[in-house]
């Protein structure tokens, strides 16, 4: 065979893999927006149609999807479960209200936009925005009510700080799939997403509700109020114990497994190769043990510190586990459909294409990451699928690029919340709004959320 005839075989080759992962991604689109069928089904037959289609023996396209499978569960499947687990003790204990009423108690009129920010950035931190959603909801409407402030104007800086722990920083769900699909460091990728973050939230929450709140304006409704004049307190009174924890024990609750995943990332930067110090640090700090020392200590400062007997702490665990396992299943299917794209070889001919293009791997993974995001209305399936297409550029990245790269892919999976994304519309009926309504406040800070971070994240890498 000549070089021509070699590279004709090579180009077909391309054409056909390219043509095998588009079918694959179209397939998946198609079945969860049009057909409403599970993602997790969903993205499984995408990977069988992708190995299928890139001449992929079919033994070696399940052997590969169920590769991937394993590898994404054992990976980020306990630390889900860990922190679904913080996530519900903290809320039954009453520690979250805590930490909503201290702060927002202590912040005037003025800066109750910024107040609710940060605690929608807190709550946010060990919590799955659906349930820190339905966890703020009360207390927006509390706060909007007493304050005489547009439920805009609270509702949304609060869900910006949500919104923006989910896409960004560990140890939610999404950033944890892409970190262990790239391969990246915990800790550079917590540090660096914290940096992106703090400005990310003050831009798309208090800054662009200014606007906002002037394109709607809609006053908070009567829900969960238990009294005409609407002094109650938020949350059902039988849910929380008879006392809550201190709140500089709860913020230290909640904080803990980050301290510990900043101090291991400290200790590889400044402490000597194989000293006690950093043996101790790099164990306290892997993510899982980190997060399983979070939830014992929470069953002290937050279960015992509120009364809580073992019964009810017990409880709490239990009913934490079952509206995870959706998600479970939806993220361990994307790391199956993205071992298939890499033993199919498309991984690499992407990874070939973007080094010979001399497009930002950066840009390029937000693109991914919009475009899977629009389609299917889904920030966690626009991770796990954009983290598989761009796995196999890692090996030309350093480890702070590669952390980049995980927060790139984040800041595009939260890209312009509209009709096919359950969040949309929770958001929607809750506020009151109008689908127009919702798409000029709620889909536009998430736009904003999603083109800040990636300007931040390409700023950093002008220094990284």
């Amino acid at each position: 065979m000549n070089s021509l005839q070699l590279a004709a075989a090579q180009t077909a080759s391309s054409t056909w893999l390219v043509s095998a992962a588009l079918v694959g991604i179209a397939l998946i689109v198609v079945l969860i927006t049009y057909f409403k069928v599970h993602p997790f089904l969903s993205l499984t037959l995408g990977a069988l149609l992708v190995g299928i289609v890139g001449r992929l023996p079919v033994a070696e396209t399940i052997t590969a999807f169920g590769k991937g499978f394993g590898d994404t569960a054992a990976g980020v499947g306990g630390l889900i479960a860990l922190g679904a687990m913080f996530g519900k003790l903290l809320a039954d204990s009453g520690g979250a209200d805590q930490i909503v009423d201290t702060i927002v108690g202590r912040a005037g009129r003025r800066f109750l936009p910024w107040a609710m920010a940060l605690v929608g950035a807190l709550i946010g931190l060990p919590m799955f925005f659906e349930i820190g959603l339905v966890l703020l909801m009360p207390v927006i409407f509390l706060v909007a009510r007493r304050s005489g402030l547009s439920l805009i104007a609270l509702g949304v800086p609060a869900l910006a700080g949500l919104s923006v722990m989910h896409g960004l920083v560990p140890p939610h769900p999404g950033p944890l799939v892409a970190i262990a699909a790239l391969k990246a460091d915990l800790g550079i990728t917590l540090a660096l997403g914290v940096l992106v973050a703090i400005p990310t939230v003050a831009l798309a929450g208090p800054l662009f509700t200014r606007y906002a709140a002037r394109w709607v304006n809609v006053p908070a409704p009567a829900l969960f109020s238990k009294d005409p004049d609407h002094t109650s307190p938020p949350a059902d009174e039988q849910s929380t114990p008879g006392r809550r924890p201190s709140f500089g024990l709860t913020i230290a609750t909640v904080l803990l497994p980050v301290v510990l995943m900043m101090g291991k990332a400290l200790a590889d930067i400044f402490a000597p190769q194989g000293s006690g110090i950093r043996v101790v640090l790099d164990n306290l700090g892997t993510p899982l043990v980190a997060l399983l020392i979070a939830v014992l200590v929470a069953v002290f400062t937050l279960g015992r510190g509120s009364g809580m007997d073992r019964k009810a702490i017990a409880t709490s665990f239990e009913q934490s586990l079952p509206p995870i396992a959706g998600i479970l299943l939806i993220v361990a299917a994307g790391g199956g459909f993205k071992q298939t794209l890499i033993s199919t070889g498309i991984g690499k001919l992407v990874a070939d294409w973007v080094a010979g293009s001399g497009l930002s791997v950066l840009l390029l993974a937000w693109l991914v990451a919009v475009l899977i995001r629009l389609a299917t209305g889904s920030a966690t399936v626009a991770t796990v699928t954009a983290s598989g297409i761009l796995a196999p550029l890692v090996g030309t990245l350093s480890p702070g690029e590669t952390s980049l790269l995980v927060l790139a892919i984040g800041a595009g999976s939260l890209f312009f919340s509209h009709v096919n994304d359950a969040g949309f519309w929770m958001v929607k009926e809750y506020f009151g709004l109008t689908v127009g309504q919702n798409i000029k406040t709620w889909s536009l800070m998430e736009t904003v959320i999603s083109v800040c971070g990636l300007v931040f994240v390409l700023l950093l890498n002008l220094i990284i």
